[in-house]
């Protein structure tokens, strides 16, 4: 029933973001719109951005799903994205609202762990310590999502196919030779 009750209140919030932007919008507001009362919202959330917060936490994570190998990172982030422009007027209404650090947030997080286990998995059998494996994820981390940010900014013309594919032209085999040169300097 609890995670019910958050869905509803989420897609509530989902549904007032796109028209209304969200410092305009109220408790009230997003109760009103799923039919309960405030103290339900405050039963499960400490106030509508922890709401909107974990819109993220759960949609982004959901939205990568388990395409986290070398393999399939095309197809999770490309899922990313679709999400995103899914979701587009509810993501613009964030960006510009102070909400922006939950997407964020969530966005740098996911996004870190999406390419960690692929650096993970690239790195099997190397000997490369775990400070060079994070170092290597975040840089690729802020690369991804400051790719995400600039697209969002630009209110998201180009197509998720075109990103990924003009992101893999950018980084294919870049990992491999990362690792390479991280084991390398680890060994000597």
């Amino acid at each position: 029933m609890s995670q019910l009750t958050e869905k509803a209140l989420a897609k509530s919030l989902k549904n007032l973001m796109k028209t209304t932007p969200l410092s305009k919008i109220t408790v009230n507001d997003i109760v009103n719109g799923c039919g309960v009362n405030r103290r339900t919202l405050y039963y499960h959330f400490h106030d509508m951005y922890e709401l909107l917060e974990w819109i993220f936490k759960t949609e982004v994570h959901d939205a990568i799903g388990e395409n986290r190998t070398y393999k399939t990172w095309k197809k999770g982030f490309k899922q990313l994205l679709e999400y995103l422009k899914e979701n587009e007027k509810m993501v613009l209404n964030t960006y510009h609202s102070i909400g922006r650090e939950y997407l964020e947030f969530h966005l740098y997080n996911e996004v870190f762990n999406l390419v960690y286990d692929v650096i993970n998995e690239l790195s099997e059998g190397k000997n490369i310590s775990e400070k060079g494996k994070k170092f290597i994820t975040d840089f690729y981390k802020f690369a991804f999502v400051g790719l995400l940010l600039e697209w969002i900014k630009s209110n998201m013309k180009d197509s998720p196919e075109e990103i990924v594919e003009n992101l893999d032209k950018i980084i294919s085999g870049d990992m491999q030779k990362d690792l390479r040169n991280f084991e390398t300097k680890i060994t000597n």
